[in-house]
């Protein structure tokens, strides 16, 4: 039988390097019902370190279109995980925009049958949001790569991907969530607005499962293209999110409970490199509904991404320790 061949974007970073250890496990047949035989192509400047589960490697730049020429040929699913988070919006258009397109014209010419493509929740922009579905609140983004990042999504839709904004996400590997949560602790030591935010969030590899069932299995996700949210069904309390990072040790204990004006104040005066917008995404109502993309995919969204904490919380406290100041 003709194996399925996977192409990868971005294999080498948080998202995408869970997404190419979830294909080990379908290849090898760890996955129930992986009975099919994949050839995983990995594309990027460079090879992943762990290139055990990568059949093929092209070197290509999504910052330069013309190195996309032929990533495609042969491909029958293409998961475009690959993305630039910068405050240059110039850099973030050369991969999330510009990249984009000419990869999703490359999986077009090519007559790549299944498309995945990477999003996020922060292009709706400040909340509060509370619960809406993916019609129910209208884009508002406000930061380089949020912007770029929709502007993206356009050309994914146009090759009929399945596009998923995950809120945020969890695990090892997470250079942005944790540690923003520990500067933003180190600024205002206090549980922000009682801890009453909720917040949607996703462990790593559980949005690698789900991406990884989107693409794989058979039939299921067919005609299924356009925009999902990718977050746990159920969202995460500010509060209880604090209090498991201090339980494993990743961020230090607080009991002290600030009203949100006063964490404001608070978080100006300290004069951090974070936004009162960065701050507002991981401390107050930022949630969306999430049930839906699972039903359709026939994944399990698993336990909360608390439960997956302990996991992580080695890595966490080792990328914390090794942030200044921390």
């Amino acid at each position: 039988m003709r194996p399925l061949r996977v192409v990868l974007t971005g294999a080498t970073g948080f998202i995408g390097s869970a997404v190419l250890r979830e294909l080990a496990g379908h290849r090898t047949g760890e996955d129930a019902g992986s009975d099919e035989r994949l050839v995983v192509r990995a594309v990027g400047r460079r090879r992943p370190e762990d290139a055990g589960p990568v059949d093929e490697w092209v070197r290509a730049d999504m910052a330069r279109p013309r190195t996309l020429r032929g990533v495609c040929e042969g491909a029958d699913v293409l998961l475009h995980m690959a993305a630039v988070i910068s405050p240059d919006e110039s850099e973030c258009a050369a991969v999330n925009v510009d990249g984009t397109a000419a990869l999703m014209r490359e999986a077009a010419r090519c007559g790549v049958s299944r498309v995945v493509h990477l999003s996020t929740a922060a292009v709706y922009g400040p909340g509060p949001h509370r619960g809406p579905g993916v019609n129910e609140v209208v884009p508002a983004p406000v930061s380089p790569a949020s912007r770029t990042r929709l502007a993206g999504e356009t050309h994914a839709l146009a090759a009929g991907a399945a596009v998923l904004r995950p809120g945020l996400v969890l695990g090892r590997g997470d250079r942005w969530v944790v540690p923003l949560l520990a500067q933003c602790l180190s600024a205002v030591p206090a549980v922000w607005d009682g801890g009453r935010g909720r917040v949607s969030a996703v462990a790593v590899d559980d949005l690698a499962r789900l991406v990884a069932r989107l693409a794989l299995a058979p039939g299921r996700a067919d005609g299924r293209g356009g925009i999902w949210h990718a977050s746990h069904p159920r969202p995460v309390r500010v509060g209880d999110l604090l209090r498991t990072l201090a339980r494993h040790d990743v961020l230090p204990a607080v009991t002290a409970e600030l009203p949100w004006q006063e964490c404001l104040e608070r978080l100006r005066a300290a004069r951090i490199p974070v936004s009162e917008r960065q701050f507002a995404l991981v401390a107050t109502d930022h949630w969306y509904r999430s049930d839906e993309v699972w039903r359709v995919a026939g994944c399990s969204p698993g336990p909360s991404p608390l439960a997956r904490v302990e996991d992580a919380a080695p890595w966490y406290r080792s990328a914390v320790a090794a942030r200044p100041g921390g």
